[in-house]
């Protein structure tokens, strides 16, 4: 998941934040919370150690339980504490990896490469807020490197069993349940600790307390997954076929492992490697018992913990169908929860929306790793950006009054209705093109797509779950995909990024290593035509199963249904709705040879929208 670059790089970027006091430093302090925990510990005087837990799994073969290094700071008191964990694969930086190079199925080089990572930290300094902000308050903030990484054993497996294993080890050493050691091997017991421990983390440190909760450990309280994965086949792979995160086009599982292998002896880890590249299957795209290891909603039904789910909805990387499935599972198994959903990208919300961040996590950790009745469980459990800067709470989620709408796709544009007869349109596919380039003019005839619209939309629509589309079609050349995208129409101030401003804010106390300073952002908006919603592909070779390749016969029609990724969305009056197919997309799925023809039958052809 180089959602792993990104991640490491910003916490690389935090860490640099932390290090530096700008003299033009303002101070926000986060809003009081009624009858929690209150900052009276001398951050400066915590107890900072580390220790090395050991596993029930020995991933590098070497005939020993490989150990995990914990680093934990503290406050000092004599009374027992609770644990914020983040594990992470990032702690050392990244090796520089290339990519797959067979993106350009024709024999091109589409190569590209991790940039590599940081220097690896050997003192015991914590990036990021959460040392500064709760150790004050009375909790143990813990990083541990994950398995394969830093100054751990055994192997990493982009999300393997042998990864949720390691880190679920700390959760029990936290319990009294795993052994754990110093630094010269003698044995070290976390009596210190209450054992309740909640996990939290952004990309794959927010996929690590997924995967821990999903085996029902005890003593896992609540888990906080930012933009986290929940099923490594829906990063990696889309309805059998083989797809990219955005940005990052011939990544897969075994280049990422690759990437985090900066444990000590890595060439241990060799064997693990080429299995990794053989198993993860770049030619099929199938799901298979390598993918199933690695889908964590299979297990929902264990989960113990609550969640606090948040994701960005212009996450183009951990794409927002982790969040939805995820949150669907859980909701099937009345896991107390709550979802924040905002307008940015790839990041943490502390980037977004500070001090309400820092407030609802206060308040979320104090419920249920201190028993502290906030009332947070009794708010609205939903929180929506559906506008930069513009908030709506909801009881549920999806929103209440969401209903299955069904459009179909006519050739007058989008329909209430099947007609007949069942017309058949056709396009061909061009790969050179972008999904934003074909997308772009609503009213253009393009040969390289087809495309239906709704009438203008007389008020506002929010779209808020996960569309699917159903097509009647038939394909002839090489391209075996067909990707649907969901088009806002209309002009409109959206989103466009976030920038940095000249000045931080202090979070909490620090240290001159580590301040408890981090950079103000802010919002970057465009006012553009028309917004890409979301997306979603199939290999059309996987029509009847995601594990199941099955040939098409050229010209013959078959029928294709596939999700688009979760979305929560609002359509302005006097915008339209516009659904694009496509085959190619440039960005995310391999790139055949130009020319196959796709073609459409309308009338029965439809996409369903959660609509309200």
């Amino acid at each position: 998941m180089r959602t792993v670059r990104s991640v490491a790089h910003t916490l690389a970027a935090v860490t640099t934040a932390a290090l530096t006091v700008l003299a033009t430093a303002a101070v926000a302090q986060a809003a009081p919370v009624a009858a929690g925990t209150e900052p009276v510990h001398d951050y400066s005087q915590a107890v900072r150690e580390q220790v090395w837990v050991q596993t029930q799994v020995d991933s590098d073969f070497d005939g020993k339980p490989d150990r995990v290094a914990v680093r934990i700071i503290r406050p000092r008191t004599e009374t027992k504490v609770p644990v914020i964990f983040q594990a992470s694969p990032y702690y050392a930086g990244l090796n520089d990896v290339p990519n797959h190079d067979d993106i350009d199925r024709d024999g091109s080089d589409a190569r590209r490469s991790a940039a590599p990572g940081a220097d690896r930290a050997e003192s015991i300094v914590f990036s990021g807020y959460l040392d500064n902000y709760f150790v004050p308050r009375g909790y143990a903030v813990v990083f541990a490197d994950s398995l394969g990484s830093g100054g751990s054993d055994g192997c990493p497996t982009s999300g393997g069993r042998n990864e949720t294993l390691g880190m679920k080890a700390v959760v029990d050493w936290f319990n009294g349940r795993a052994p754990g050691f110093d630094a010269e091997g003698k044995p070290v017991r976390a009596d210190w600790s209450t054992g309740r421990t909640g996990m939290i983390g952004v990309s794959y440190n927010g996929t690590l307390p997924n995967a821990v909760a999903a085996t029902g450990v005890r003593g896992l309280e609540t888990i906080v997954p930012i933009a986290a994965i929940s099923s490594w086949y829906d990063y990696y792979r889309a309805n059998g076929g083989v797809v990219a995160p955005g940005g990052y086009q011939g990544e897969d599982t075994d280049v990422l492992a690759k990437a985090v292998l900066t444990r000590d002896n890595p060439e241990v880890c060799a064997e693990v490697m080429a299995d990794l590249e053989q198993d993860q299957d770049r030619v099929t795209g199938d799901y298979s018992r390598y993918w199933a290891e690695r889908d964590y909603v299979r297990d929902a039904g264990k989960v113990r913990s609550s969640v606090l789910l948040v994701h960005g909805l212009h996450d183009d990387n951990v794409r927002t169908i982790q969040a939805g499935q995820w949150w669907d599972a859980l909701a099937k198994n009345n896991v107390p929860r709550k979802i924040w959903l905002h307008q940015a990208g790839h990041t943490d919300p502390f980037n977004v929306r500070r001090t309400e961040w820092l407030t609802t996590l206060h308040r979320w950790f104090d419920q249920w790793l201190y028993k502290i009745d906030t009332g947070i469980m009794q708010e609205p459990m939903a929180d929506v950006e559906v506008a930069p800067t513009v908030w709506r709470t909801s009881t549920t989620w999806p929103v209440p009054g969401t209903e299955a709408t069904s459009m179909f796709l006519g050739k007058s544009g989008l329909q209430p209705r099947p007609s007949w007869p069942f017309e058949r349109q056709s396009f061909v596919d061009d790969p050179s093109q972008t999904a934003e380039e074909l997308a772009d003019n609503e009213l253009s005839t393009d040969p390289n797509r087809l495309a239906w619209l709704s009438a203008p939309l007389t008020r506002e629509t929010r779209l808020s779950g996960t569309p699917k589309i159903t097509v009647r079609a038939d394909l002839a050349g090489k391209s075996p995909y067909l990707t649907a995208l969901l088009v806002d129409y209309g002009v409109a101030d959206r989103y466009a990024g976030l920038r940095s401003l000249p000045v931080q804010d202090c979070v909490g106390p620090g240290i001159p290593e580590d301040p408890g300073c981090f950079t103000r952002r802010e919002y970057v908006t465009a006012q553009t035509p028309s917004e890409i919603v979301t997306r979603g592909w199939i290999d059309a070779r996987n029509r009847m199963s995601a594990a199941h390749t099955s040939p098409i016969k050229a010209g013959k029609a078959y029928t294709f249904t596939w999700d688009l990724q979760t979305e929560d969305h609002v359509f302005a009056p006097g915008h339209r709705i516009g659904v694009v197919l496509i085959s190619t997309e440039r960005d995310h799925t391999l790139r055949y040879p130009a020319g196959t023809e796709v073609g459409v039958r309308l009338g029965i052809s439809r996409v369903v929208l959660p609509l309200s």
